[in-house]
């Protein structure tokens, strides 16, 4: 019988949100509104669906390996050089390309709990253990736990800002204190997804540092507030000679010429960049309003999407609005079963879910 590795033993596969046309396949709905993904409700960069068209009749040539233009294009945009980039295939590819390149067996990432999947997965496949870092009860980061969680073994922090599934962020004097007190040899991912979403006056995305020498390599996708999570492509910001390390263990072709053209045309869409903002911060209100008035428990988020706290019945709850058409995210993945987490859509799609999650409370509230 043909072996694998042992460490395989301690992964499991990446559990997405059902995709529309399985629920309507299984459910033999017409109707299905996916809230469970973080995607953006106004859809793709017009933009980069331009671009795209644009791009289709160059399909028997490889995509530019190195991702010149659409380095540049990045540079330009945040004022960094493009020697400071990395281009991949998601935000995903590039936590496990720094595993690769960072871990060796028996070293240790420190992950905040609850947060990311993959930045496990990636630690778990170069034989490399998870320290976690729990948050607190309010779900807010709490940089003495992080310190107090290092050792002589630890190689990468990771910071997911603001935070999936929870959408609490780190506060900018506090990632400060914690660049000045931790190691110089620790590498700190400031993966900000979600960045885009955050209004606080006192966040950061952790570029800013980056210049100032420091150890961290921020993490940016396009799949969130460009719309164009289809085509994945992401990238990370850190100094050159970090880069050129992860650069090591890249493949040529990892991002292909459709995305490349896509992200290039998308990164100088302000407009649509904006009315994203204006529609999640609406849908964040519509629905924290409406969550207060149910008397259903919430954290209020600084991203696309807000955790609901449910209660032991969360998976029973999830299923019944599943059955409505509504797909939305069961927290068990995450070690939170009575919480489920929904994606801000547009405001009639919040309506929907508002509607429907009101009349599955009466209902249970009529049986009791």
């Amino acid at each position: 019988m043909i072996q694998s590795r042992k460490v395989l033993e301690k992964i499991q596969p990446y559990s997405p949100g059902k995709p529309i046309w399985e629920v309507q396949e299984e459910l033999g709905l017409d109707r299905v509104i996916k809230m469970a993904s973080n995607e953006n409700p106004l859809g793709p960069s017009s933009k980069a669906v331009e671009a795209i068209m644009q791009q289709l009749v160059t399909l028997n040539r490889y995509p530019d390996a190195d991702a010149v233009h659409l380095k540049q294009s990045i540079a330009d945009k945040l004022n960094v050089a493009a020697s400071q980039l990395i281009i991949t295939n998601g935000a995903d590819e590039l936590i496990t390309l720094l595993s690769e390149t960072f871990l060796e067996n028996g070293d240790e990432i420190i992950v905040p709990s609850p947060s990311f999947s993959e930045y496990d997965f990636g630690a778990h496949l170069m034989g490399a253990n998870v320290v976690l870092a729990k948050l607190e009860l309010d779900f807010e980061y709490d940089i003495n736990v992080i310190l107090d969680a290092v050792t002589d073994r630890t190689k990468i922090v990771y910071l997911c800002s603001p935070n999936n599934p929870t959408g609490t962020y780190l506060p900018k004097n506090q990632f400060e204190q914690l660049l000045n007190k931790l190691p110089d040899h620790i590498l700190v991912v400031f993966d900000g997804a979600y960045s885009h979403y955050a209004a606080a006056d006192d966040y950061t995305d952790g570029i800013e540092y980056i210049a100032s020498g420091y150890p961290v390599i921020a993490l940016q996708t396009f799949s969130k507030i460009y719309g164009l999570a289809g085509v994945r492509v992401g990238f990370g910001v850190a100094r050159a000679d970090i880069i050129q390390r992860i650069l090591k263990v890249k493949e040529p072709f990892n991002v292909n010429a459709l995305a490349q053209a896509a992200a290039t045309a998308a990164i100088n869409d302000d407009e649509h960049v904006r009315n994203s903002q204006i529609v999640n911060e609406k849908g964040r209100i519509q629905l924290y309003e409406a969550l207060e008035k149910m008397n259903v428990g919430y954290s209020k988020s600084m991203s696309n999407f807000v955790l609901v706290q449910i209660g032991p019945a969360a998976k029973e709850f999830y299923e019944k609005l599943l059955a409505k058409g509504i797909i939305v995210r069961y927290g068990a993945i995450w070690g939170l079963p009575d919480y489920i987490r929904v994606s801000v859509g547009t405001l009639e799609e919040n309506a929907e879910f508002i509607k429907e999650m009101a009349a599955i409370l009466n209902e249970e509230r009529t049986v009791v």
